[in-house]
């Protein structure tokens, strides 16, 4: 069964209409797009509620530290905790992450 669709017209900029024009599937492109920007957008409300604000700063900080992590960490040191989270961590019947 399929869900039910709505068939749009909309006008984009040149570069991105080129982006699109090189997608197998424009429409799943856009959708995906589109509700990865609803994720983002229903975690900045859910931080918003508790009491937190994301600002410009405070992501800067975070992607210079993350920056910072990708520097100090070899690939190797990324494998390996990989490693270690697939053996420590499995996905139970419901879906929830839980720690074995």
């Amino acid at each position: 069964m399929t869900r039910p669709v709505r068939k749009l017209s909309i006008s984009v900029p040149p570069d991105v209409a080129e982006r699109l024009e090189q997608e197998p599937n424009a429409s799943a492109y856009l959708v995906h797009a589109a509700r990865a920007l609803m994720r983002r957008e229903a975690l900045d409300a859910e931080l918003a509620h508790q009491g937190i604000t994301v600002t410009e700063a405070g992501v800067a900080r975070a992607r210079a530290v993350r920056a910072a992590v990708d520097v100090a960490w070899p690939a190797e040191r990324y494998q390996a905790v990989r490693e270690r989270v697939r053996h420590t961590v499995d996905e139970d019947p419901a879906g929830r992450v839980t720690a074995a």
